[in-house]
């Protein structure tokens, strides 16, 4: 369906008329203050014919005549846009070159169209690579299970101070010298006393034995205490004989 010449076209009906990307016009609107679309809901441009009579004016001077946005820039403000709006038609006025660089290599600034409109692209951020980072593995010693570990007994009797000293202890004969005046001699007699038997102390509790070592070990208390008491009673017959 064709527009009437006054009605407004939107940003890719004027691209496809004036044969240029629509990144472009956006870009000359915002070189040329001059250009200004309507816009509705969203940033929706709507031009009017005179914005594109001076877009088409814009494209005349940039790719016909060879001039640089900058120069496009001095003849808009000295001639002013209706002088730009009739440029492009046969036989116009064409304004004078007044300076070198106004002249350029005639791209109208598309490859800095282009590269606003790829900078206004979001790109996704590079998600940064995560190296793993090894630990080194713990060097863990075995060790035995509870019920595994081996308990060896102690071979000596483990018993309190007052206890040891009683089974330790080496045997003690007194002597008793006793100078006889009676009968006229002067050697001593020599009264043997019988040694009261010692009672085998209890053992005490040694922490770390289990049951069958602490019986074994009272045991071998008792047996010790019985021996010293053998011992004692041949010991006490012995010494009247010499």
């Amino acid at each position: 369906m064709t527009k009437a010449p006054d009605a407004f076209r939107t940003i890719s009906e004027v691209a496809a008329e004036l044969d240029l990307p629509q990144h472009v016009l956006r870009f000359w609107e915002s070189r040329f203050p001059q250009i200004k679309p309507m816009k509705r809901g969203g940033g929706r441009r709507y031009y009017r014919p005179d914005d594109v009579e001076l877009l088409r004016g814009i494209r005349h001077l940039l790719y016909g005549q060879g001039y640089t946005i900058r120069g496009v820039q001095r003849i808009l403000r000295e001639q002013g846009p209706r002088f730009v709006q009739g440029v492009w038609q046969a036989g116009a006025p064409q304004p004078e070159r007044t300076a070198d660089q106004d002249m350029g290599d005639g791209d109208g600034g598309i490859e800095v169209a282009e590269a606003d409109d790829r900078n206004d692209r979001v790109e996704p951020a590079p998600v940064p690579r995560v190296e793993p980072r090894l630990e080194p593995v713990p060097q863990i010693e075995p060790s035995l299970a509870p019920e595994e570990a081996r308990h060896e007994p102690a071979f000596a009797p483990v018993v309190s101070g007052e206890a040891t000293e009683s089974v330790e202890a080496p045997i003690q004969y007194r002597a008793e010298s006793e100078t006889e005046t009676g009968n006229g001699h002067d050697e001593p007699a020599v009264v043997a006393h019988d040694p009261a038997p010692v009672p085998a102390p209890a053992p005490a509790p040694v922490l770390g034995l289990s049951d069958g070592d602490r019986e074994r070990l009272t045991t071998t208390v008792q047996e010790l205490a019985e021996c010293k008491q053998l011992l004692d009673s041949a010991l006490a017959e012995v010494e009247p004989d010499a």
